[in-house]
C-alpha cells in the first residue's frame, strides 16, 4: 500500500492541496456570512437566505472538504513518516488542529443563526473571519519554508 501510495505522492499532495483550497474558502466565507446574518432581521428573508446558504456552504462545501484535507495529509504522513520528526510539522499540525476546531465553532454559531438565537456581534465575527487567515500564513510558511 505505501508503494502505491508512494508511486502516487504528488496525486496525494494535489487533492490535499485542493481539498485545503475548498475548506479555506468556506472558513473565510461564512464568518463574513455570519456578519450579513447578524445585520438582519430575524425571519425576514434574508435571513432565511442566508440561513440556507451557511447551512449548504458547510454540510456540502466545508465538511467534505475539511474531510478530505484530513485524509490526504494523513496519507501523506503515511507515506513519509519521517516528516513528523521536524518541529515545523509540528507547528503545522497545531494549526490545523486550531482551525478544525474553528470549522466546529462556527457549526455551532451556525445553530444559534438557525435558531434566531445568536449571541455574538458582526464584529465578533469580523475578528473571528481572521482566524482562519492568521492559521493559513503560519500553515504555509511552515510547509513551505521549513523553518526549523
Amino acid at each position: 500500500m505505501v508503494d502505491f501510495l508512494g508511486e502516487h505522492y504528488l496525486w496525494v499532495r494535489a487533492f490535499h492541496l485542493i481539498s485545503i483550497i475548498a475548506w479555506m474558502a468556506g472558513l473565510l466565507y461564512l464568518p463574513r456570512l455570519f456578519v450579513y446574518h447578524c445585520d438582519a432581521k430575524k425571519g425576514s428573508e434574508l435571513s432565511e437566505t442566508l440561513k440556507t446558504m451557511e447551512h449548504r456552504l458547510l454540510r456540502y462545501i466545508m465538511n467534505p472538504a475539511m474531510a478530505m484535507a484530513w485524509i490526504f495529509g494523513g496519507l501523506m504522513l503515511y507515506i513519509s513518516p519521517h516528516l513528523m520528526e521536524n518541529g515545523w510539522m509540528h507547528v503545522k499540525l497545531t494549526g490545523v488542529i486550531i482551525i478544525t476546531v474553528f470549522h466546529h465553532a462556527l457549526g455551532y454559531w451556525r445553530k444559534d443563526f438557525l435558531k434566531d438565537e445568536n449571541k455574538h456581534s458582526s464584529k465578533f465575527y469580523r475578528v473571528m473571519n481572521e482566524v482562519p487567515t492568521l492559521c493559513m500564513i503560519v500553515i504555509v510558511i511552515m510547509a513551505i519554508v521549513n523553518p526549523f
